[in-house]
């Protein structure tokens, strides 16, 4: 019988509350956060306290005893986390939105309830398994592969890189059926592993040694597992489009990461800025100081807009596979804003930005795998490029700020930037310019977020100034996607090139 989970029966902002004392009890008060983030994994009297609070009951349906698998709480953990250490927030996230809402909304019924106990009574955790070695982001070939055998599928090949490697409770396993030909199936499965079942042990090859995000173990795993069929997901159509409309509803839920990041990392440089004085007056009295605060504080801005978004509408009750656009679009935008963030903050610290122990300078570590993982930003932006190329060709509008102005996603914020977009745009482009006009797409997007934020009652101020920088942003994309060239890398460049040579 289900333990009364009492997490599901407070009211969030108690239940956020006691989550926050026990992050803020377990990083500065049982340890300190800046000795052990610089170690492999989280001290496991870290862990217990902060999982003691029960925070993946955000992401349980209550039907299971969770709080209900409600967006704004799972953002809303993410955020508080994030606030404190992106380890932890991506601790959440890999759980959140890669194992535990996929399990709610594609799981068979019968195997539920147990899986959702473990969490809830055992603090277990989940994770997902796709890429492998010798395909990286190429995940539709990947070659592990399953057969089914009597009541259950044998499970067989090589991932990597997955977070909470030799860690996780529970996986989610990416493969394809391998038919009695030996040949992998154009479609993909997906399977709910249990590490604690001996047929389903995955054997750890290697630990890698991350740069970054240290408490996160990632690594190469060998799967020859056995998983019985009632632990195969069912999709709504296709298992590619299940895969998909996991990875897009991740990266909508990306915003919750980056917002406690962002604050912290605008919190921090505020603070800095008017402690520090250099020649009689505080940093923060300098111009220059004042526009780089201003580029995190719309940064902030920015993401609240993405933010609301998000909890609007990435619930697992929709279908988030055709949703590649604005999917991308967050995750890519919002990627760059925390690098760029934890970047300026450093820079305003000065030389303490470079102490290990610094969150400016250990943010720059720790966010920019954010760029790369669940698909590197430049390819993310080339996919939003090519999929606005392809409709206004389909269209037959050939001119940028015609188009955005009848897309749904972009025709509420076009106006404000029609004198930097309004250029006629030939297809095929090379992909240089294309990644500039999904960058450029990408803010736009945003931007209409960030209005629709204001018209809720937002501070105007705040959406004044972000709406300004984002304009900023999207004209000098412009100018480099105008006067971008065809220049191309020299292989055999050291003939003639050494400078010794003539001087």
């Amino acid at each position: 019988m289900l333990e009364v989970n009492v997490s599901n029966q407070v009211a969030f902002s108690d239940f956020i509350k006691t989550f926050k004392e026990a992050v803020h009890s377990a990083f500065h008060e049982r340890d300190n956060i800046d000795e052990f983030i610089q170690k492999r994994g989280f001290p496991a009297l870290v862990l217990r306290e902060i999982m003691a609070t029960n925070p993946l009951a955000v992401s349980i349906p209550t039907e299971y005893g969770g709080r209900g698998c409600i967006v704004k709480e799972c953002l809303g953990l993410l955020e508080a986390a994030s606030y404190e250490s992106l380890p932890l927030t991506l601790t959440f996230g890999i759980n959140i939105a890669l194992f535990l809402e996929p399990t709610a909304k594609y799981a068979q019924e019968e195997v539920k309830q147990g899986i959702f106990d473990r969490f809830l009574q055992k603090q277990n955790m989940g994770g997902l398994m796709i890429t492998e070695p010798d395909y990286g982001s190429d995940a539709l070939n990947m070659q592990t592969s399953n057969v089914l055998k009597g009541d259950h599928y044998h499970i067989q090949g090589m991932k990597h890189w997955q977070g909470l490697t030799g860690l996780a409770d529970y996986w989610i396993m990416t493969c394809r059926n391998k038919n009695e030909a030996g040949k992998l199936g154009r479609d993909v499965d997906l399977f709910i592993v249990d590490e604690q079942q001996p047929e389903q042990r995955i054997i750890v090859e290697e630990y890698y040694n991350t740069l970054g995000l240290y408490p996160i173990p990632y690594g190469k795993n060998k799967v020859d597992i056995k998983v019985p069929t009632q632990y195969k997901l069912v999709p709504e159509t296709t298992g590619l489009k299940m895969m998909i409309d996991t990875l897009h509803r991740s990266r909508y839920q990306f915003a919750g990461m980056g917002m406690g990041f962002i604050k912290r990392m605008l919190d921090e440089a505020i603070k800095h800025c008017n402690e520090r004085y250099v020649g009689g007056k505080p940093l923060s009295a300098l111009d220059q100081v004042k526009y780089q605060i201003s580029r995190i504080q719309s940064a902030f801005t920015a993401c609240s807009g993405m933010c609301h978004r998000a909890a609007s509408y990435s619930s697992i009750a929709a279908n988030l596979a055709g949703d590649l656009v604005e999917a991308n679009s967050i995750k890519a935008y919002l990627t760059d804003l925390m690098q760029m963030s934890a970047q300026t903050l450093t820079q305003l610290s000065g030389g303490n930005g470079y102490r290990l122990e610094n969150i400016g300078g250990r943010g720059i570590l720790d966010s920019r795998p954010f760029q790369i993982f669940e698909g590197s930003n430049e390819m993310l932006y080339t996919q939003v490029g090519e999929s606005i190329l392809k409709l206004m060709k389909r269209s037959k509008t050939p001119n940028l700020y015609e188009y955005l102005s009848t897309y749904e996603l972009t025709k509420r914020a076009v106006e404000r930037f029609k004198s930097s977009v309004n250029v006629s745009i030939s297809s095929p482009q090379p992909q240089r310019k294309v990644i500039d006009l999904g960058k450029t797409i990408s803010r736009i997007i945003v931007s209409g977020q960030v209005i629709e934020l204001g018209d809720r009652g937002f501070r105007p101020d705040l959406i004044n100034d972000c709406m300004k920088n984002i304009a900023h942003e999207i004209t000098m994309l412009m100018c480099s996607y105008s006067s971008q060239s065809d220049i191309s890398p020299i292989e055999d460049y050291q003939s003639e090139s050494a400078w010794l040579d003539f001087a």
